[in-house]
């Protein structure tokens, strides 16, 4: 890739929340600075989901200023917890840059100039450290003719050339990487908790993730080191308060209000500009924060989280939340009495979208993705959805018929810890499997696939390529039923032939006539049938 075009902004953004979406909890067990927490992974994630969420929001034909600035914008409304917020401002230092097609070198040294501008009090070992690691190692590079650009900001005008995109973006992502392990080295307390920054470790994910995009590589392995042994104990959680909130004021009355924060507590991170600010601070009474945020604009969003423990409102009844990707699905979920969100096939549930429907079924909530990807969002609600005191488990169903299986055996008069046990239980024990038809040629697990083959996947890997439907159909039926199972749910998908399913039942009869067999109408589009096995 020789330039990051919208599209390739587009697919960076959602691959970042993504990988911060699989690595939440363990960098979560990094959080020991400035307090220990625990949340800097899912506040990264939450930061970046909504980055993501807000370009693909943008139709396909946007231009490039466009997508950086409203990637920025998404950034800067979602962000949360300290290093969400400082991501975000690198985000817009990014956007600056990139938006007029300059130099990545040029953007990543204009990321880290703002972020650190963003902290009233920066403190090495931090995602600072990362961030200006990888912008200096990208400026140490030797230069290819080009054109020059102009860095907005900057007191003297930085003549950028541009050059090897994908060379600069691995040189980033490796000094990142780099820098990350040198982390303890700089702040005692990670030294003696035995980590590295935890801030660090999602922003040096968001870079290898930008690599990824523009180097085409497809792996999806992302490292956060583990926690070493420790030298003592891991810094407790003092007590305070964390205030964060968006306001709308101007440029001077936020730098008075940066002073009168600054003197009230630490953690100071003001990013934004150009009237809308998003505003962090760790204090000892939150009260006097709002109170400056009112003298210096209008504060809104404003979320206080007492920093010593967490604290649950009382249960409010029992609910099950679903994603479904068809109307017929949707209905049998609804009849069941769960709360729906629905997505179209191929596409992933929106954040409010997720945190509405876990607000709407209860206190205590079970979350039925029912796909890998809503499962990321589904975890980003839940935990949005916790500071508001709901009780909520996301289980790993990967499938809707893992889903059908949960929910069926559902019990609201069960503790709530019980009943989620068991759903989980019966969705571990089913097999999935579904049929798609091929639309290009590829190489699978079980060959070479042309346009208008038919594939059989089995627990997401494929397993089959046949012709027809029925020939498919069979045989992963087969597959699925030859290691054991009493019930067979098949669910028939919008295009699905009127003849599939009874030809499977017919052969069945053959094979197993000892196992059961449900059949459902989905309406689910791409996806002809899907199976289950239990």
């Amino acid at each position: 890739m020789e330039v990051l075009d919208p599209p390739a902004v587009r697919r960076w953004a959602r691959l970042a929340a993504d990988a911060l979406g699989g690595a939440r909890a363990e960098i979560d067990a990094l959080n020991v600075f400035p307090v220990a927490d625990g949340d800097t992974g899912t506040n990264l994630h939450l930061t970046v989901l909504s980055a993501a969420e807000a370009v693909e929001a943008l139709p396909d034909d946007v231009d490039a200023a466009v997508m950086w600035q409203t990637l920025s914008y998404g950034a800067l409304i979602g962000a949360r917890g300290n290093s969400g917020v400082i991501v975000s401002q690198a985000l817009r230092g990014l956007a600056e840059v990139l938006k007029d097609g300059a130099d990545l070198r040029a953007g990543l040294l204009r990321a880290a100039t703002l972020a650190r501008e963003a902290v009233a009090r920066p403190v090495e070992g931090t995602v600072l450290s990362v961030l200006e690691a990888a912008a200096q190692a990208v400026q140490e590079m030797p230069v290819q003719e080009g054109r020059a650009h102009e860095v907005p900001g900057q007191e003297a005008a930085v003549q950028e050339v541009m050059g090897d995109l994908a060379a600069v973006a691995r040189r980033a992502a490796g000094a990142a990487r780099a820098a990350l392990r040198r982390t303890p080295e700089q702040l005692d307390v990670l030294a003696r908790s035995g980590v590295v920054d935890a801030g660090g470790a999602g922003l040096a994910i968001i870079l290898e993730s930008l690599e990824r995009v523009i180097t085409g590589s497809h792996s999806d392995r992302y490292d956060v080191p583990a926690p070493t042994s420790r030298i003592s104990p891991m810094t407790e959680v003092g007590a305070g308060y964390e205030v964060m909130y968006l306001l709308d004021a101007d440029d001077a009355a936020v730098a008075k209000l940066r002073e009168e924060l600054d003197a009230m507590g630490d953690s100071l991170v003001v990013v934004g500009g150009e009237g809308l600010w998003n505003v962090h601070v760790h204090v000892g009474e939150a009260g006097p924060a709002v109170e400056a945020a009112l003298r210096a604009g209008r504060p809104y969003r404003i979320r206080i989280t007492y920093l010593a423990e967490r604290t649950h409102r009382a249960s409010a009844g029992r609910g099950v939340v679903a994603v479904a990707a068809g109307d017929g699905i949707a209905a049998l979920f609804e009849e069941c009495g769960a709360v729906v969100v629905r997505r179209a096939p191929g596409t992933r549930p929106t954040l409010p979208a997720m945190l509405a429907a876990i607000r709407e079924a209860g206190g205590e909530v079970a979350v039925l993705p029912n796909d890998e990807g809503a499962g990321a969002v589904a975890t980003a609600a839940a935990e949005i959805a916790r500071e508001d005191g709901v009780v909520v488990s996301v289980l790993p169903t990967r499938a809707t018929v893992q889903g059908l299986a949960a929910l069926a055996v559902h019990d609201p008069l069960r503790r709530f810890d019980d009943d989620v046990v068991a759903m989980t239980d019966a969705a571990g024990h089913t097999r999935h499997g579904h049929l798609v038809v091929a639309d290009r040629e590829a190489v699978t697990s079980a060959g070479v696939c042309r346009p208008g083959d038919v594939l059989g996947l089995i627990d997401g890997d494929v397993s089959v390529i046949g012709g027809t439907l029925e020939e498919v159909a069979t045989l992963v039926v087969d597959r699925m039923v030859a290691g054991g199972g009493e019930l067979v749910t098949l669910v028939t998908g919008a295009d699905a032939p009127v003849r599939l399913t009874a030809h499977v039942e017919a052969h069945l009869r053959v094979i197993r006539p000892d196992v059961d067999l449900v059949v459902y109408d989905g309406e689910q589009g791409g996806y002809p049938l899907l199976i289950g096995v239990e």
